[in-house]
């Protein structure tokens, strides 16, 4: 419980599980969430059926209204909003009558847009940082209330890294919903996009050099994808080889089974497949896969 007694009637527009740990944490500090507005039901699956939105369906197990329309937040008498990947643009009208902070997961202005954690990855970015930061109209353009650095490890994935910014970042909302406010500063630098990834974007391309493609797979485990023996291959994790292993005469795109793993070739250096996804079947460590596919001299990916 926040010890200062500071509570808020608020209202939480957020939409995918990233969102559900500040939404949970702002109900057990004993803020009063007045409204949750996320985007609406989804049908997923064979059948086709409706799904809710992970933070519809938080908010229906704490006891939370929810509404899939942000002007429903006018009716609530909420002094604050909280925004935490909504993914959707706030109107004016709405943020005239209710100031809103937005949880963003990048060093603003560096990476403002939808992919901010992926997009540090593949750029190689050392860092990142989570900035909670005073929503306007403009795409990721507020002032900084708090900002966090933070460093991104080397063989990190984009859902551990991001794991990691949001809990940060929720301590951060707690702390400042705990006192007041006071003014936020000016983002300082040369704007950078982290514009929407694609499938095609995740497509492992051999011919690329190995510290490319890892960084594609830890940007996407899962969905970074090659192909073997005319079959898709996705990619959960691989591993960068020391060039010393002996193994650097590979070529793009051939695989072998090892002692120490199974390696793929590249256009600069080796890569080390840890775990994959063959097409119809479970995620399986890289090695139970090569058994299994009885590898032979001359396999390559993306054949």
């Amino acid at each position: 419980m926040d010890p200062t007694g500071n509570r808020r009637r608020l209202v939480f527009l957020g939409t995918p599980a990233d969102a559900v740990l500040p939404l949970r944490a702002l109900v057990d500090a004993g803020h009063d969430v007045a409204l949750a507005v996320t985007q609406p039901d989804r049908r997923r699956g064979r059948g086709g059926a409706l799904v809710p939105s992970p933070v519809k369906a938080a908010a229906v197990d704490l006891g939370v209204p929810v509404s899939h329309r942000v002007d429903d937040v006018l009716e609530t008498g909420a002094e604050l909003g909280v925004v935490v990947a909504f993914g959707r643009l706030v109107k004016p009208h709405v943020l005239d009558r209710i100031p809103m902070l937005n949880l963003h997961l990048s060093d603003l202005p560096r990476w403002r847009g939808a992919a901010p954690v992926e997009r540090a990855i593949l750029a190689g970015d050392s860092e990142t940082a989570v900035c909670v930061m005073r929503l306007e109209e403009g795409l990721d353009t507020g002032p900084v209330h708090e900002r966090r650095l933070m460093t991104i490890g080397a063989d990190e994935t984009a859902p551990e890294l991001r794991a990691r910014l949001v809990e940060a970042g929720t301590g951060m909302l707690l702390e400042l919903l705990a006192g007041e406010l006071g003014e936020p500063s000016p983002q300082v630098g040369a704007p950078t996009y982290a514009a929407k990834l694609e499938p095609a974007d995740f497509a492992l391309d051999w011919s690329r050099p190995a510290v490319d493609l890892h960084r594609i797979v830890r940007a996407g485990p899962g969905r970074a994808h090659t192909t073997f023996r005319d079959r898709r291959l996705n990619v959960h994790r691989t591993a960068l080889t020391d060039p010393a292993t002996g193994a650097a005469s590979m070529a793009p795109g051939e695989v072998a089974g090892t002692p120490d793993g199974v390696l793929a070739g590249t256009g600069a250096g080796v890569l080390r497949l840890v775990d994959v996804q063959p097409e119809g079947k479970p995620v399986q460590e890289a090695g139970a896969w090569a058994r299994g596919a009885r590898l032979q001299p001359g396999d390559r990916l993306g054949e």
